[in-house]
């Protein structure tokens, strides 16, 4: 597995999925990043697992962690509101087409979210947060 192509081609597809202002593999605490920065999105690398097989070569599976920050931009609106679509355009960007697999252009078998999404809508303000966890396949 050649590891910077894969996970900057990652980054390249959800960074441009929506108007983020601000997107960086460097990730920022949501205290850290202003109203203005906003929407952010954030890439981290979480985990790499190989799955060995013998006589065949290593298939790899990479988990990554994708922040998203959203903040209302008034009292009266939820932030949910502006959350939800960048959400929706993240599970987009990972599913191109009806049937269809992400390959990050080739460089894996398949890009997916996979799992349970955290999000905490700013209930108690007009921050929204979201943790998307994606998953990578990659067979050698």
């Amino acid at each position: 597995m050649t590891r910077e192509p894969i996970y900057a081609a990652l980054f390249a597809l959800l960074s441009g999925a929506a108007p983020f202002v601000t997107a960086s593999r460097r990730l920022r605490h949501w205290s850290d990043v202003g109203p203005a920065e906003q929407p952010a999105l954030f890439l981290v690398q979480k985990s790499e697992t190989a799955e060995r097989r013998a006589g065949l070569p290593a298939k790899w599976r990479a988990s990554v962690d994708v922040y998203v920050y959203a903040h209302a931009p008034d009292d009266e609106t939820s932030p949910a509101t502006v959350l939800n679509p960048l959400l929706d355009a993240i599970e987009t960007a990972l599913a191109p087409a009806t049937g269809a697999v992400q390959t990050l252009g080739g460089l894996a078998v398949h890009a997916w979210i996979a799992g349970r999404i955290e999000t905490d809508e700013g209930v108690l303000g007009g921050q929204a947060v979201a943790i998307v966890p994606v998953e990578i396949l990659v067979a050698d």
